[in-house]
Formats: structure tokens, sequence, C-alpha cells
């Protein structure tokens, strides 16, 4: 069967394709604001459309540090708004009349803007920056049966909804990652949503409590998420979802090594309000920008396993067009949208 390769994005997602002016690679803002224009903005304030504890958060509260320890900008808070896969943040941002907000997304809204219906799109805000790009890893509690992926997947075959999986928000990467897993399997797009028990949740936290306390057979999230349990004994990796085995899990394979023609990683970036004006969204590249630049950022990066995907502009206009048509194919192929 051809390998399934997808590197999964959002951050920009369909707003890209209709707004740019963003910079290229570690540039400055290509479109040069009117004659006499000037941004307002002196802070910023980060939403994280997420419950605490998962990728989002983790990346808006890294990004707050760097941009404040940095001094950057005085003061970056951050603030969690959980629930529907971002959509409810996604709307709390339509409203925002503060043009110095940044809020974390990434695949997560793609799929959740279909599967929640949402009135409010990623057309509708503006694009700022893509930053990291993760390999996700299935995982198991440390007493489970189930030695290998193999054995986790073909017992989902067979069993169907005995057998449960936690991961992010409904159509998100995680709950992609495992229909993949199953359409690898043998199994068509109708079987996929009837044998797969997948059990969303709207913060890494939540799926973290549900997979150390026995509710759940298995989980799927960024290595990141889940690399302390890891390390520590209480939850066993299995397979990491990228093209080579992840630096801070050397002894955990592939997906691909295990058996399944599988490539997947997961995107993140930030977006701010739709209609600001572009003086203000060019500073907000420029703030994003000198973050990225920074050695702080960069230590970030290594510490969280979050290999560094930074693109803003045309270029990532043409990578959001070709990833979104490709994930929302996906999502139809395996029954999930």
């Amino acid at each position: 069967m051809n390998r399934t390769r997808i590197t999964l994005i959002a951050a920009a997602a369909a707003a890209a394709l209709a707004l740019t002016g963003c910079s290229t690679q570690g540039g400055t803002a290509e479109k040069p604001a009117a004659d006499g224009e000037k941004s307002s903005i002196t802070d910023v304030k980060i939403i994280v459309p997420a419950d605490p504890g998962g990728g989002w958060d983790q990346t808006g509260r890294a990004m707050s540090k760097v941009l404040t320890d940095d001094k950057v900008v005085k003061t970056a808070p951050v603030s969690n708004v959980g629930g529907a896969g971002g959509t409810i943040g996604l709307a709390q941002l339509a409203n925002e009349k503060d043009p110095g907000t940044l809020m974390v997304n990434g695949l997560v809204m793609v799929g959740a803007i279909e599967t929640n219906d949402s009135k409010i799109r990623l057309e509708d805000t503006t694009p700022i920056a893509r930053l990291t790009d993760e390999a996700l890893v299935v995982v198991v509690p440390k007493d489970s049966e189930y030695k290998t992926l193999e054995d986790l997947v073909e017992d989902i075959a067979d069993k169907g909804q005995e057998v449960t999986v936690t991961g992010g928000s409904a159509g998100g990467a995680d709950h992609i990652l495992a229909g993949l897993l199953l359409e690898e399997a043998g199994l068509d797009s109708t079987e996929i949503p009837q044998k797969l028990n997948y059990t969303p949740n709207a913060g890494g936290g939540e799926a973290v409590s549900l997979i150390l306390g026995g509710k759940v057979d298995a989980g799927i999230s960024g290595v990141g998420e889940f690399q302390q349990h890891i390390d520590n004994g209480t939850m066993r990796a299995l397979a990491v979802s990228g093209e080579e085995p992840v630096e801070s899990l050397p002894d955990v394979p592939t997906i691909t090594d295990a058996g399944y023609d599988v490539v997947l990683t997961n995107w993140r970036g930030v977006i701010a309000p739709g209609g600001i004006s572009e003086a203000d969204k060019a500073e907000l590249v420029r703030i994003v920008t000198e973050m990225h630049d920074s050695d702080a950022w960069q230590a970030e990066l290594e510490s969280k396993g979050w290999a560094d995907a930074f693109l803003t502009g045309e270029e990532m206009d043409s990578f959001v067009e070709q990833n979104v048509e490709d994930v929302t194919g996906t999502l139809k192929n395996i029954g999930l949208i």
C-alpha cells in the first residue's frame, strides 16, 4: 500500500490562501505598511484555544516566556479557552478588538471546523507564522498487554469498540493518525468509524490522566506532551509518526518501521484577529520573528523536541494550500468527516 505522508497543518490554514504580506523565513514583513501608518501594538496577549497541558498550551507558554524574558515585549499573558478542537477560542478571536492578540493553533482546527460546523473559519483570521513541526507518539500504560504497535492495531481491528484510544480533539492529528493506522491495517472508510473507539480531549492533561489512570488502552499525542511520562516509566511508547526516529526517544521505532506505511507530523503556529491593519500585522510578524531568532526560543525547541518549522509569507501560503487539501481529503477517506 502506498505510504501515507501528511504534514498536518492549520496555523494559517485557508486564511493564508487569501491573506499575504508576511515575511519569509527569518525575514521582515514583505508588504510595508501604508505611508505614515504605525502599529499600535506595544505588548501581546496569547490565547491558547485548549485546556492546560497539551501542545498548544506548551507552545503558548513557551512563547510568553521567551517574549518577556528577552524583552521582545513587556508583557505576554496567556489565557486558555478550551473546547471543540479550538473552535470556541476561534470564535473568541473573531470578536477580539485588541490587534496585539496572538492565538496558537494547528491541524486540530482544520478538522474541528468541519466536525463542529463552525461558523467562524480560519479564513476569518490573519495568519502570522508557522512555528513548529512535531512527530506524534503512540503510547500505552506501563502495564499494558500491548508490546508492539501491531499488537494494538490488530486488536482494535479485531475487537473494535472494546479497545479505547485517547488523544486530542475529534478530527485532529491524533484522531487522524488512529484512523490512518486502521486504514493501513485493511479497514475501509465505513469500518474505521465503527471500529475506532476514540476519546477526544480539550487538552493534553486530560489525556494523560486517562492513560495513567488506566481508563483507556492507548493514547496518541505529540512527543513533547508524553515525554516525561515515557521517561519516568509510567507510559510505554510503541512508535513515533515521523520519517525518522525522534532524538529524545532513540529506541522507539517509527510507525513505518513498526509495519504501517504512515508518516505524519503535526504543525503549530499563530494567527491574529481578522481585519487588523497592515502595520499591526507587520509588527506581529516582527515580534514573532525576533522571538524565533533568539537563543532562548531555540533552547525551547530543543527541550520540547519540536522541529523548527518557521515560515511566513507566500511560501507558507503554498504549503498551506496543498496540505489543507491533503488533510481534508484524508479526513474524508478515513470516514472522520
